[in-house]
């Protein structure tokens, strides 16, 4: 490539010029003929102090910019660099438009050329990362980062990144490059004068196509591969029952192999409960290694009796990492082949036929060109199909939701894609594997499925088992938001919006077909349907706000619609709309099968475009059906078995509204539809016991039912005792003794001093966002951690794993998280020392699902409290105790403010549950010594 470019970089003081932010350090990259020649950087004075995180984040103190020119100085010098050449950088509209404010504020003329966004790039060449952050995309590409957040350092690899890029470009398929050049025209930045000039490279000489690739009605794609041959490896193979054979097994084939007694003996629990046809429960402690616990029992199963095993995880995370890494190492281990795939529904899957026809529509919305451009790139690399794969902005789901898999309402075999689909490849797949890997939300979706995917497996693993009673509550419930539930009835839209309606109402026009429901009535249906549905939710809105003041000044805003207020008057007009909502989908209904029913019959005739738009229109109708069908559930057709309430947050009202409802217990169902049609279910978890029990799960998951259950507690191998250390505090106020904003205050004073105590390293779990919002500001507001990153869930933005990973980036730092952060994150080594624990994780008494299992509870003649609410608060409680010690060199301090697990009759519920550990009741000042020892 011919063209120059100038790759730039920038530290500031913030993010905004106008507020009087400024340049503290600027790099400027030039590369011609593909190769860096030239870099310019240097520091500027801001004329201000550096804000503390910026030093932090950037290593840039005052001392080094105070003898730096100005960005008078520095501007004629940039101006001429920039002369004549493309701008690049990482995220290049923030560079760019800083650059130009402080050209404008010195009197220099802006910058005036092309632009090239390396993060758009990156978006469009590797659309499977996990992140597109600078830092992480040269981990990701494994290139050389020695300062991040240094101009010189980040711009120099923002080069590197470019350069590589391009030479991606240039080994695209010319007919996926065609596409991209096409669409590029629609992207922020010019990326099209990239795909241009590669493109005119490459039609200049004769193409070699990858073996890999094959090239289908314009598109290419990864050809499909049989992992395996015809030839029947299920030959028998003996289980190794001693625990030296499976020492010497695993030794050989796993580099620096710990002996595990606990790993065999769950080895040998999970073998014994396949071959004997019983369930069992195993609760088995941090560092079992309980992933190759069960997957080892699992092959040898499959292969001695031919019957393939079913595994099932809460995350996406898991079912990664056990087919990439932990099936990886049994590869190497065992002496015979298997076979190992993943299965999810269709829903997952592209339909290829859909894709197809939409790369023929003219799209000016932003997300549509980029997610189309990702997933050209993606066909050449998965072997899937699986758009969990994919990193999809959130505009980019929405047109995943026109293009997904959700079979055939035309004739299957007239698709022309049929031999290259994903779905159908899978379940072929599946069909002879030995271990089929899916999560726990699929295999629920399969339960209340009428075509059941998963009811030829027998023999089934729950991995992250503590996660299965509460997912099949969301699975077997409803929840009805606002958002989704106007952008659903948009997507159908009025004849003037041009949308699935119209583009039907051409086909049908253009087939000369007569209707008895004309467009003019459906139309006027169509649009009433969207203005019912804005009523139905501004007068639940009004009715959430009219509780507010009950709320306490909570911003989570919840009324439970009990049988006694369904009868209420103050309820009738949210009845009275959602029945004009029914009125009106049926009528919609009506008209749409009319046209669907004649359409079908000709759709021999039809073109391949209008076949697709039929598809879509099909799967739009059956939507439809369910979400009637969730409206008549959540207003109209109540039943006393399920719970039902409205939900809103005040900050975001009508946006944050929904209507929920959930069965009260799922006992019965699971142990009849799920646990009794199948011959041996393991339930596995670092958490399923309370007090050396298991019978809270057993109620809760309808297995107390099953008299020859398997129950197996496996004690974590670490010396806790050694590792950590449990202190609670003596001169903390009792929560229930004192206004909360008094106990807040404790808190973040303590929290104050055992941060600079830590130097960080802290995590703080609260059960209240309301609670961490107050502690955060304190300590904030305090001035006494201006040298602190504080990190806060809901505060701070981004993903639990951003914010995790932003957390284990800075030296001094704590983490303020709430509910999802009592579970699955992940901090080994030296990141994390301190866990704080504010509150003991009981769930709200007036919490909708907790009021009426309470009652539901009561009315069995038991009392809710031991039965439901203690077991369930101390799993929880487990389950962040276990965030602390995550590998055998780990060492910490937990401490516990909530006064009640040493002062009330149940506080030592809570201290059985967890491992064995010295426990010091300590002042303030007896705490910091304690920690400072310690750690």
């Amino acid at each position: 490539m011919k063209q120059r470019f100038v790759v730039v970089d920038l530290e500031t003081t913030g993010n905004s010029p106008k507020k009087g932010d400024r340049i503290i350090q600027i790099a400027a990259v030039v590369i011609e003929n593909e190769e860096i020649i030239d870099q310019y950087t240097t520091f500027v004075n801001p004329c201000a102090p550096i804000p503390s995180f910026i030093e932090e984040l950037t290593g840039i103190n005052d001392d080094m910019v105070k003898h730096a020119p100005l960005f008078e100085e520095v501007a004629p010098v940039l101006t001429r660099i920039l002369k004549d050449s493309i701008f690049v950088a990482h995220n290049v509209l923030f560079d760019l438009n800083f650059l130009q404010s402080e050209f404008n504020r010195v009197g220099c003329p802006e910058f005036v050329g092309l632009n090239v966004d390396t993060v758009e790039l990156a978006k469009v060449l590797l659309p499977t990362s996990d992140s597109y952050k600078l830092f992480e995309l040269t981990e990701y590409l494994a290139i050389k980062h020695d300062r991040p957040h240094q101009a010189d350092s980040d711009a120099l690899v923002t080069a590197e990144l470019l350069l590589q890029f391009i030479n991606q470009t240039r080994e695209l398929p010319l007919v996926t490059l065609e596409k991209l050049a096409k669409l590029s025209i629609g992207l922020k930045s010019n990326l099209n004068e990239i795909f241009e000039d590669i493109l005119t490279e490459k039609r200049n000489h004769l193409e070699n196509l990858s073996e890999h690739l094959e090239v289908f009605k314009g598109i290419a794609l990864r050809k499909k591969n049989k992992k395996y041959s015809n030839y029947n490896y299920r030959e028998k193979k003996e289980y190794p029952l001693h625990q030296h054979d499976k020492q010497k097994l695993l030794s050989n084939g796993i580099k620096h192999y710990e002996v595990r007694d606990g790993q065999h003996e769950m080895m040998d629990t999970v073998y014994e409960a396949f071959r004997l046809n019983k369930h069992a429960m195993i609760e088995a402690g941090t560092g079992i290694g309980k992933s190759i616990a069960y997957l080892l029992p699992s092959i040898y199963f499959s292969k001695t009796e031919n019957q393939p095993i079913l595994i099932s995880t809460h995350t996406i995370q898991l079912q990664d990492q056990l087919l990439n890494t932990e099936l990886k190492k049994l590869e190497k281990v065992l002496s015979f082949p298997f076979k190992a795939v993943v299965l999810k529904g269709k829903q997952h899957y592209i339909n290829l036929f859909k894709f197809e026809q939409t790369l023929y529509e003219a799209d000016q919305q932003y997300d549509t060109i980029l997610t189309k451009m990702q997933l050209l790139v993606w066909l050449i690399h998965t072997e899937t199909g699986d758009i969990d794969e994919v990193n999809l902005s959130s505009g980019g789901k929405i047109f995943w939701n026109r293009i997904r898999h959700d079979g055939w309402h035309l004739s299957k075999e007239r698709d022309p894609w049929i031999a290259k689909d994903f779905y159908l490849y899978a379940r072929r797949e599946a069909e002879n594997a030995d271990i089929v890997i899916t999560n726990h939300s699929m295999l629920l979706l399969d339960l209340i499925q009428k075509q059941q995917l998963f009811k030829e497996f027998n023999y089934v693993v729950l991995d992250e088992a503590h996660h299965f009673e509460k997912t099949s509550r969301g699975f077997l419930g409803e929840k009805l938001e606002y958002i989704p539930s106007k952008f659903f009835c948009s997507q159908l839209g009025s004849y003037e919006k041009q949308q699935l309606f119209y583009q039907l109402e051409l086909m049908v026009q253009k087939q000369k077909i007569s209707l008895k429901m004309p467009t003019f009535e459906l139309d006027f249906i169509i649009a009433e349907l969207e203005t019912e549905i804005d009523e139905l939710f501004t007068i639940i809105a009004e009715k959430l706000l009219k509780n507010e003041k009950k709320n306490k000044g909570h911003h989570k805003l919840q009324i439970r619609l009990s049988n006694k207020l369904m009868k209420e008057k103050t309820l009738q007009p949210i009845l009275f709309a959602a029945e004009r909502v029914i009125s009106s989908i049926n009528q919609i209904r009506n008209g749409l099968e009319e046209r669907l029913s004649q359409l079908k019959k000709i759709s021999e005739k039809l073109s391949e475009k209008d076949k697709a738009l039929l598809e879509e229109v099909f799967s739009y109708e059956h939507e439809l059906v369910s979400f009637k069908h969730s409206i008549q559930h959540l207003l109209l057709e109540q039943t006393n078995e399920f719970v039902y309430w409205l939900e809103g947050d005040m900050r975001a009202i009508p946006n944050s509204i929904s209507i929920q409802a959930q069965p009260i217990s799922v006992s019965e169902k699971l142990s009849k539809e799920f646990f009794a049609k199948r011959k041996s279910v393991i339930l596995t978890s670092a958490t399923l016991t309370v007090k050396d029990s298991f019978r809270f799960f057993e109620n809760e998951l309808g297995l107390h039912q099953f008299a020859d259950l398997i129950k197996k507690q496996i004690p974590s191998p670490f010396p806790y005792s050694e590792m950590t250390k449990l202190l609670i505090p003596n001169d903390i106020p009792e929560i229930r003794e004192v206004a909360v904003s008094e106990y807040v205050e404790a808190i973040a004073n303590h929290l104050i001093a055992i941060a600079q105590a830590t130097k960080g390293r802290m995590l703080v779990l609260f059960t209240s966002y309301d609670m961490l919002k107050k502690t955060y500001e304190l300590m904030k507001e305090s001035g006494l951690l201006d040298d602190f990153i504080l990190i806060a869930q809901g505060i701070t933005t981004g993903s639990r794993m951003r914010l995790t990973k932003n957390f284990q980036r800075f030296d001094k730092a704590v983490l303020f998280g709430t509910n999802s952060f009592w579970e699955g994150v992940d901090i080994p080594g030296e990141d994390l020392s301190c866990l704080s624990i504010v509150r003991l994780p009981f769930s709200p008494p007036d919490e909708p699902y907790t009021w009426a299992k309470n009652e539901a509870i009561q009315a069995e003649g038991k009392n809710p409290f031991s039965t439901y609410s203690l077991p369930e608060a101390v799993i929880r409680f487990k389950q962040g105790f276990g965030r602390l010690i995550r590998s055998s060199t780990d060492k910490g301090i937990v401490i516990v403010f909530d006064r009640r697990i040493e002062t009330t009759s149940y506080g030592n519920a809570f201290i059985r549950s967890i491992p064995s550990v010295p426990i010091e009741h300590v002042s303030l000042k007896e705490m910091i010594e304690t920690v400072e020892k310690w750690l």
